[in-house]
């Protein structure tokens, strides 16, 4: 290997070339503040994710703040309610009548690529196909990064490091074990998704509770739609037709949706295993934990996007006003900011999860009492406006 002793210097490292770490570093530089991002799979790579795509009201004013919401704006499908069904009957959850708000459905991919081709455009430093990366002194005032690109060693000075690189990354694994507490809770059941080049089956997303486990009808434009099936995690893809998996998305939709559903072929299938975490602190000295790094929910209430939206827009702030203002508030409270929204959001995740699902080992009584939940909730206005609040994004 070669080495290359040269340092880079700059006010501010990021970890993590996907959505979080590209919007931070969006952010930054519209600030004046310099920042490195560094990421270890190809643009390509990071492009061809699939990935959710509501945004919360926040998000949607965050994009617009960092100047990359235009084709957003354009090409976005603005969503005022979403539809809850119970045992193949729909009711509606009304956003704009209930909080005077909505969603954005916009691919996460979409959103990526907006932010890649505004970072070229300011010229800003992107490393692709980095390695081995090596987070040291944070603890110091003095931080430093090393990793490894094209066969040589280099090393960046800098005043923080941001941590955007995901639940397996180097970020969260930097701080000491004695420091950090990990809460953590595996569901029982995976989500198999499919995306078809197909009119979506309504104009809003449903979620469908039903007997034979939850679905969800979404989409991502138009022409394309995203469906979702509990299945067991034993399950493999290759197990599932396309024939049997829209035969069995039409016995848990409701039976409208059922009837004038188009199928079609699917161009991506997986099964995606569900979790919650959440690790704290996520800061130690001068490393901030963003995104993925810090938690995970499970896509049931569609905040894992957000939730590292609003990490994003926390330390944005904080480092602005350490840089503009010289006060250090704003860095010091961010952990402590970050966490309450985050436990908040894996509230109303872990809620909508165990209200929508079908769990092992449930018995007579506890299935009573989820149909009870949602009878409530189709009845009551108060309820409907809690969940509302909560999908369309608490603030930050």
């Amino acid at each position: 290997m070669n080495k290359n002793k040269s340092a880079l210097r700059t006010q501010v490292v990021i970890i993590g070339g996907g959505p979080a770490g590209l919007l931070l570093g969006q952010l930054l530089h519209r600030q004046g503040i310099e920042n490195v991002l560094l990421e270890r799979r190809s643009r390509e790579y990071v492009l061809a994710r699939i990935r959710a795509g509501v945004l919360e009201t926040g998000l949607v004013e965050l994009l617009r703040e960092a100047g990359v919401g235009a084709r957003m704006d354009r090409e976005g499908l603005l969503h005022e309610g979403i539809y809850l069904a119970n045992s193949n009957r729909g009711f509606r959850i009304d956003f704009n009548r209930l909080c005077a708000s909505s969603v954005m459905v916009y691919g996460q991919t979409e959103l990526t690529l907006d932010l890649y081709q505004a970072r070229s455009a300011m010229e800003a430093t992107l490393l692709h196909q980095v390695d081995q990366v090596q987070i040291h002194d944070v603890d110091s005032d003095h931080p430093h990064v090393r990793f490894v690109q094209d066969g040589c060693e280099r090393r960046i000075d800098c005043d923080f490091v941001a941590g955007c690189d995901g639940f397996h990354g180097v970020s969260r694994k930097t701080i000491p074990a004695s420091l950090l507490r990990e809460f953590e809770r595996v569901y029982p059941f995976g989500w198999l998704g499919v995306l078809s080049k197909t009119p979506p089956v309504s104009d809003e997303l449903i979620y469908a509770s039903h007997e034979r486990g939850f679905a969800l009808c979404s989409m991502r434009s138009p022409s394309l739609s995203r469906y979702y099936l509990q299945v067991p995690l034993e399950d493999r893809v290759e197990q599932w037709t396309d024939e049997d998996f829209w035969d069995e998305l039409k016995r848990r939709i409701p039976h409208d949706a059922a009837q004038s559903i188009v199928t079609g072929e699917s161009i991506e299938k997986s099964i995606a295993p569900l979790r919650s975490f959440i690790a704290e602190p996520m800061r130690w000295g001068r490393l901030f934990l963003c995104g993925d790094a810090a938690h995970i929910v499970p896509p049931t209430g569609a905040k894992g996007l957000n939730l590292a939206a609003s990490d994003v827009y926390y330390l944005w702030q904080a480092l602005r006003q350490y840089y503009h203002d010289g006060d250090r508030q704003g860095i010091e409270n961010y952990s402590a900011m970050a966490l309450s929204r985050v436990w908040k959001a894996e509230r109303f995740s872990w809620t909508m999860t165990k209200l929508l699902h079908r769990f092992p080992q449930q018995s007579p009584f506890d299935l009573r009492m989820q149909q009870a939940e949602l009878e409530y909730l189709e009845s009551s206005l108060a309820a409907q406006t809690s969940l509302a609040e909560n999908y369309i994004g608490l603030p930050y």
